[in-house]
């Protein structure tokens, strides 16, 4: 499997080439439809699992890539439930040593996940738009 384009410059991901045509995949709806081949171009430095990773809502995917485990995936889960928190209650309130808890915040602020604010005077962090769709999509009403 290889990421083409067309002559447009919307990417596919080519699933089977013949003589005259290919099989080609939307990344984004997964709808697989013929091309002729003299309209398709290889694309360099697009892996194609890449290229299929872009089905998933772009919120979602940013936390999927930045999550490390589960209970990275619940202290977002809790800064969404609770909104914006003081570090010293973060510290306090989880099983997370404060350094874990600061690397943690540090990676998911690094990828665009987490902000710093001002609580009633203390620091303290919040989701930011992207993480708060990006949860909104994946809690939905999760049943456990």
């Amino acid at each position: 499997m290889r990421t083409v384009r067309d002559e447009s410059g919307k990417s596919y991901l080519l699933v089977k080439r013949s003589s005259e045509s290919s099989l080609v995949r939307d990344p984004k709806t997964g709808e697989e439809r013929y091309l002729e081949n003299d309209s398709l171009d290889p694309v360099e430095g697009e892996p194609p699992l890449e290229t299929a990773a872009r089905r998933v809502h772009p919120p979602v995917r940013r936390i999927l890539t930045a999550v490390p485990n589960e209970r990275a995936l619940g202290l977002l889960v809790e800064l969404f439930d609770r909104g914006a928190v003081p570090a010293r209650t973060l510290v306090s309130s989880y099983d997370l040593c404060e350094s874990d808890l600061h690397g943690l915040l540090a990676e998911f602020r690094a990828a665009g996940l987490v902000e710093e604010r001002k609580i009633v005077g203390e620091r303290g962090y919040g989701l930011t738009d992207i993480a708060r769709e990006g949860l909104e999509l994946l809690v939905g009403d999760a049943e456990q």
